[in-house]
């Protein structure tokens, strides 16, 4: 299964904020690259964090997949690993951003979202264990799917710490297959493993605007949260 992943510009203000102009630009100069790639045009399904800015990069950079009949999914395991106003979703995401996404699954949203402070938020804190987990998680889910070919709109810091260890770049995106075998994590349990493509790998990202250094997951990340 190959696993194309795409990162989406930020705005550390507003809560859940919109696309800018330039957004709007970078996910239009993505779909041109994305339309003509085979691995995209292969997908069989797109995640997407349920936050504004990913669903907007989505509908605007795979429409012509969506067209086509591929299904669009919301999951809040890839949303943004902070509590800050920006990388928080609005309450009620599912009835409230429904009518302006109407081809976006929201079923498997979950209650929880978009919660991420109180104990029934804690798969969603901001913590190195948490977000390794959801990491973990959300890349099994993926795994167990049929479908050959995935595409997820996630964001930088989680794909960056929680997933991969690649840094991602305004509407850059990367390319991986699953590694046949897991290997063990530092709690000794299995962890499932990335391999990236060299095309993505060697030039930083699909689009070339990536910085190419790897960082080691959950560094930097903090082992409880704020007060």
């Amino acid at each position: 299964m190959s696993l194309l992943t795409i990162i989406v510009t930020e705005d550390y203000n507003i809560r859940d904020p919109e696309l800018t102009e330039t957004g709007h630009a970078q996910v239009q100069e993505l779909r041109a690259n994305l339309i003509n790639h085979p691995v995209a045009q292969n997908a069989g399904l797109i995640v997407t964090s349920p936050m504004i800015r990913t669903m907007q990069t989505a509908m605007g950079s795979l429409d012509w997949l969506i067209d086509s009949g591929v299904k669009i999914e919301a999951d809040a395991g890839w949303q943004e690993n902070s509590a800050k106003p920006c990388d928080t979703g609005k309450p009620g995401a599912a009835v409230a951003l429904a009518p302006k996404f109407p081809a976006v699954d929201f079923s498997t949203l979950g209650p929880v979202y978009p919660d991420k402070i109180t104990p029934a938020g804690s798969h969603y804190f901001c913590t190195r264990k948490a977000i390794m987990n959801r990491g973990q998680a959300s890349l099994r889910r993926l795994r167990d799917r049929p479908e050959k070919v995935i595409i997820v709109v996630s964001h930088s810091g989680f794909l960056r710490l929680g997933v991969s260890g690649c840094f991602y770049l305004n509407a850059d995106y990367r390319i991986f297959d699953f590694e046949d075998e897991e290997q063990p994590g530092e709690d000794g349990a299995p962890q499932i493993r990335l391999r990236q493509w060299d095309e993505t790998k060697e030039k930083g990202g699909g689009m070339g605007k990536s910085w190419k250094e790897m960082v080691e997951l959950g560094s930097g990340l903090p082992s409880e949260l704020p007060n």
